[in-house]
C-alpha cells in the first residue's frame, strides 16, 4: 500500500467542502448581480408606471395571487394610455352628471388626467359592458347609498350604463326630479329593461337628529349611531346595493360643530369619531342580515374616496389644481375607516351564510390622483372666491375605474337576477 495514501485521502476530504463554498459563493454573487440587473432594466423601460411594490415584492405578489387564483383589483399601478377615454364609453355630454362635475365644460383645459389607465397586478380590469350588466339586471334594482361621493359614483355608473340603451329618452327618473346636487333621493328606470338605479343620500347611514331633551346646549344635534336611516326601508329586495360612508365621519363635521353620538336615547360626549363609526356600521350591519335576502341582493361597501389638498384643507386655501397626472408614489397610510369596513365585511361574510357580501377597496389606487378633482372648475353659479373641490372627481375620470371593479366583481360573482 503506497504510504501516501492516507495523506491523499486526507487532503481530499478537507479540500472538497472548500470546493463547495467557494462554488456557492459563486453562484450567490452571479445571483445578487442577476437580479439587479433585472432591476435597474426595470427602472428603464417602465418610467410611466406607477407603482406601489418593489420588483422583488411584486414577484412574491403575483406568486401569492396565482396560488389563490384571483385578481385583487385594488393594488397595480396607472399606466399612461392615450387610448382608454378615446374609447370610454360616454363623454361630459352625458345627461346624467352634475355640472360641478363636468369639469372641461366649467373651464378646465388639459385633458390629460383621462390619458391614463389602472393596471392591476398580474391580471386586467374587465371593460364594463353596458348591454350585458342590463340584461344581467333585467326586473331588477340596483342601490347607492351613501354621501355625495356615493353620488359622484352613482352619475358615472349611470352614464356608462346608459350606453348601452340607444334610445335615451327611455330613461327617466322615476318621480319627474332633477338630476341636482339636493337632499333625498333620486330613483332612475331603464324603462326597457324593467331596472332602476338609485341613489339615496345618506352621508352617517344612520340617522342625524335633535339631541335628548335634557341635553346640554352646546349638544346641537346627534348623529344616532344605533338607527340606520329610514330610507333602508326603501333598499330592502335590490339586487345590488354600494354603500358608502366616511367623509363625514370626521372631528369638523360632528364634535366641533356640536354634533355628538347617541346609542340606546343616551348621548355619549367621550364616544370619538372612529368609535361611533364602528358603532353604525355593526347597526348597519345587523340591519342588512336581518332584512336582506342573501340568495338575491349582492352587496358591496366602498372604501373611502381619499382628498388631495395641499398647503392647506379645504377652508384654508388648500388647492389640487397644479397636478396634471398621476403621482408617482403612494405615501400616505391606509385610513381607520377602512380597517373598521374591512372587519364587518369579514364578520358578514361568516354571518351572512354566502360570498355576496364584498369589500370594494378603491382606496390605494385614488390616491395616487391629485390630478382628477374639479379643483377651481366649479359649477357655473358658485361664489368668487370658493375653496378647491379636491374630493368629488371629475366626470369621466376616476369613479369610472370603481365601476368598472365593481363590474368584475359582479361578473365573477355570476351576478344575475332572478
Amino acid at each position: 500500500m503506497d504510504p501516501r495514501q492516507p495523506s491523499d485521502q486526507k487532503h481530499h476530504l478537507f479540500s472538497f467542502p472548500i470546493i463547495i463554498k467557494r462554488e456557492l459563493r459563486y453562484a450567490i454573487f452571479f445571483l445578487v448581480i442577476l437580479i439587479s440587473s433585472i432591476f435597474v432594466l426595470e427602472l428603464i423601460t417602465t418610467p410611466h408606471q406607477f407603482s406601489r411594490f418593489s420588483f422583488l415584492s411584486q414577484i412574491l405578489l403575483n406568486n401569492e395571487k396565482s396560488s389563490k387564483g384571483a385578481c385583487d383589483y385594488s393594488y397595480g399601478r396607472w399606466v399612461r394610455d392615450q387610448s382608454y377615454y378615446k374609447i370610454q364609453s360616454y363623454d361630459e355630454t352625458c345627461p346624467f352628471l352634475d355640472p360641478g362635475f363636468r369639469c372641461r365644460r366649467c373651464g378646465r383645459k388639459d385633458a390629460e388626467y383621462l390619458n391614463w389607465r389602472w393596471k392591476p397586478d398580474g391580471c386586467e380590469i374587465p371593460r364594463f359592458n353596458a348591454s350585458d350588466l342590463l340584461e344581467r339586471s333585467r326586473n331588477g334594482r340596483i342601490v347607492f347609498a351613501g354621501d355625495s361621493i356615493g353620488r359622484n359614483q352613482w352619475e358615472s355608473f349611470l352614464c356608462i350604463l346608459s350606453q348601452g340603451v340607444p334610445n335615451k329618452s327611455t330613461i327617466y327618473e322615476e318621480h319627474g326630479k332633477p338630476i341636482t346636487k339636493h337632499k333625498g333621493f333620486l330613483s332612475m328606470r331603464f324603462s326597457e329593461y324593467n331596472l332602476t338605479v338609485e341613489y339615496y343620500r345618506v352621508p352617517f347611514l344612520v340617522v342625524v337628529g335633535r339631541p335628548p331633551l335634557d341635553s346640554p346646549t352646546y349638544i346641537k344635534m346627534t348623529v344616532k349611531v344605533d338607527q340606520l336611516h329610514w330610507f333602508s326601508r326603501k333598499w330592502v329586495g335590490a339586487d345590488i346595493l354600494v354603500f358608502s360612508g366616511g367623509h363625514w365621519w370626521n372631528e369638523y363635521k360632528t364634535l366641533k360643530m356640536g354634533c355628538y353620538f347617541e346609542d340606546g336615547g343616551n348621548v355619549n360626549t367621550s364616544m370619538s369619531v372612529m368609535e361611533a363609526f364602528q358603532r353604525s356600521l355593526q347597526t348597519w350591519k345587523s340591519w342588512a342580515i336581518q332584512n336582506l335576502d342573501p340568495e338575491r341582493s349582492h352587496i358591496f361597501f366602498r372604501s373611502f374616496s381619499p382628498v388631495h389638498y395641499r398647503n392647506g384643507t379645504w377652508n384654508t386655501a388648500g388647492r389640487c389644481d397644479v397636478d396634471i397626472q398621476p403621482e408617482a408614489e403612494n405615501l400616505e397610510p391606509e385610513p381607520v375607516n377602512n380597517q373598521l369596513i374591512s372587519d364587518i365585511i369579514k364578520q358578514m361574510e361568516l354571518e351572512y351564510r354566502n360570498s355576496k357580501v364584498q369589500y370594494l377597496n378603491i382606496t390605494y389606487l385614488t390616491q395616487f390622483r391629485f390630478d382628477g378633482h374639479p379643483s377651481v372648475h366649479r359649477e357655473p353659479g358658485t361664489p368668487v372666491p370658493a375653496p378647491q373641490d379636491c374630493s368629488h372627481w371629475c366626470l369621466p375620470g376616476i369613479p369610472d375605474v370603481w365601476n368598472e371593479i365593481l363590474y368584475a366583481h359582479l361578473l365573477s360573482l355570476g351576478f344575475r337576477t332572478k
